[in-house]
């Protein structure tokens, strides 16, 4: 049974179907969306369209950005040669808010994970091993999440990666296993990060 007219209902669909709300968090946001002054309501559409019109990936590091090249890499105070490579922008971004890693990133936009027909072939691994054939790096840190997936993934790049002669590490185990660095406080990352291995 519908319980609001046919408007409300379809806001209430489309916000639950976005990750992380349900359906009690979705009726709130639609009866606030709702309430909003019509011009916050324009604002706010007219953004989500935006963002979804103008954001790609950087040409670089395929982390997402608005421009041809993100403001990471075009910083030149940055260490470029040292590239820590992670599964998406959040674990990315969870690392910038440390304020303490000065290197580069590769954003892989996933994992590798046969259970889920997701090979090597479907994240950015390619645009990874070009960009070290043409960049002087001398050490690549591998981000990835203490998961299966993120663990496979790992041994996978330092396989690729270590014939290079490119210095191959691996965080430390500060990061819990099976946790999304996207939800690790800061301490734990930095932590994980000054305790980092050789593969």
């Amino acid at each position: 049974m519908n319980l609001y007219s046919g408007y409300i209902n379809h806001l209430i669909e489309e916000l639950a179907a976005l990750p992380g709300i349900g359906d009690k968090s979705a009726a709130r946001l639609a009866f606030h969306i709702v309430h909003m002054p019509k011009d916050r309501v324009l604002r706010l559409a007219a953004s989500i369209t935006d963002a979804r019109d103008h954001v790609g990936h950087c040409a670089v590091c395929c982390t997402l950005t608005d421009g041809e090249i993100c403001p990471i890499c075009k910083d030149e105070r940055r260490d470029h040669s040292t590239i820590m490579v992670v599964e998406n922008t959040r674990d990315q971004a969870a690392y910038e808010k440390t304020g303490k890693y000065e290197g580069v990133y590769h954003v892989l936009h996933g994992a590798i994970s046969p259970m889920l027909g997701i090979g090597p072939d479907d994240i950015r691994l390619k645009e990874l091993m070009a960009r070290l054939q043409k960049e002087d790096v001398k050490e690549v840190i591998i981000a990835t999440n203490s998961s299966l997936e993120g663990e496979t993934t790992a041994m996978y790049l330092s396989k690729l990666i270590k014939p290079t002669g490119i210095k191959v590490t691996r965080i430390a185990s500060g990061v819990p296993v099976g946790g999304d660095l996207e939800y690790i406080d800061e301490v734990t990352l930095l932590r994980a990060l000054e305790g980092r291995t050789e593969l």
